[in-house]
Order: structure tokens, then C-alpha cells, then sequence
């Protein structure tokens, strides 16, 4: 397993890749992300770990730039779990949908390239890119409609599932009243 990259962030706010000893742009650092390299960005004088701090700030150099992927109402519902009893499910329930979401897509684009391959139409890897934009965008509103759904189900299942931990908990603690339930009768 390869060695995690180390970038400090110095006080003036350079970036200092170490595995390279260059001076490096907070692009450089979204092509490592796009590269799947494993690097860590830490602050040179106090030894923290910012790595999330400069993803933020390429997810918001990215949102500001062009198309975003969050809406505003999606921003502020995100906000809106920071000290919610939710909150740490929330991150792992994104986390895995996000997961899911690229599983599905390396899925689509492995039978997409076997498909090409199989019908004699390799071509180029720009070519082959091509294609799979072309396809993308022919089945945009079909591979919306599965997301749809899918999220329609993770949804109804997350609340079959707090459904069940409101059960539990009722019936581990049925000696205590809850708001709106009537007391035990004896």
C-alpha cells in the first residue's frame, strides 16, 4: 500500500507537496483527488489536519464555477443536521449513497466498454469517451428515473428502520411515560 502523500498548507496559504518539493494549486490538489491519489494536507506550524478543509474549498471553487450538484434546499437541509440527534448518521447514509451511485456508474461503464469491444467499434480511448457521453446523454432521464426510485426506496426503508427503533426503545422503557402516550394502567 503506497505511502500517503503529504501536502503542508503553509500561513501564507501555499501548498507543499512533499513527495514532489514543488509549491502546488488547490487544482493540483482536485487533480490528485481525481487521480485517486491518497494524500493528506496538513497545516506546517501546528501540525493539523485540514484535508477537509481544502476538499470544502474545492467543492466550493466547483459549486461557484458551473453547474453545482447541491441546490440550495439540499445545502440548507445538510446544515440543518449539524447538531441534530441525526447528524452522525447522516454522513455515513451520504457517504453510502455516494457509493452506491459510483458502484452503479463503474457497473454502466464496464458494460458499456464491453459492449463497444464486443461489437467491433473499440476505437480510441477518446472515441470510446465519446460514446459513453453520447450514451449518458440519451439515458439521462432513464438513469434519473433509477435514481429516483432508488432513493425512494432508501427512504422508505430508513423510515421503516426508525419506525422499529421507536418500537425498541418504547417497549424497552415502558415503565416511562413518553409525550402523547398514556401512562401504564395498574
Amino acid at each position: 500500500m503506497p505511502d500517503t502523500r503529504i501536502i503542508k498548507k503553509y500561513p501564507n496559504r501555499r501548498l507543499y507537496d512533499t513527495q514532489t518539493s514543488t509549491y502546488i494549486t488547490v487544482t493540483d490538489v482536485k487533480q490528485l483527488v481525481l487521480d485517486q491519489e491518497d494524500f493528506k494536507v496538513i497545516d506546517a506550524k501546528a501540525g493539523d489536519d485540514l484535508t477537509r478543509a481544502i476538499l470544502l474549498q474545492i467543492i466550493l471553487d466547483e459549486e461557484s464555477g458551473g453547474k453545482p450538484i447541491f441546490s440550495a434546499n439540499v445545502l440548507s437541509n445538510i446544515i440543518r443536521f449539524y447538531g441534530h440527534a441525526m447528524q452522525g448518521m447522516m454522513g455515513t447514509y451520504l457517504e453510502k449513497n455516494v457509493q452506491a451511485f459510483l458502484d452503479i456508474q463503474e457497473r454502466m461503464a464496464e458494460q458499456s466498454k464491453a459492449l463497444f469491444n464486443s461489437t467491433g467499434k473499440g476505437g480510441t480511448a477518446a472515441s470510446n469517451a465519446d460514446a459513453w457521453a453520447q450514451f449518458m446523454n440519451f439515458q439521462g432521464p432513464m438513469m434519473q428515473g433509477m435514481m429516483s426510485n432508488y432513493i425512494e426506496q432508501s427512504k422508505n426503508m430508513f423510515l421503516q428502520m426508525q419506525d422499529q427503533f421507536q418500537n425498541q426503545a418504547k417497549n424497552m422503557f415502558t415503565g416511562f411515560p413518553f409525550p402523547g402516550q398514556e401512562p401504564p394502567k395498574k
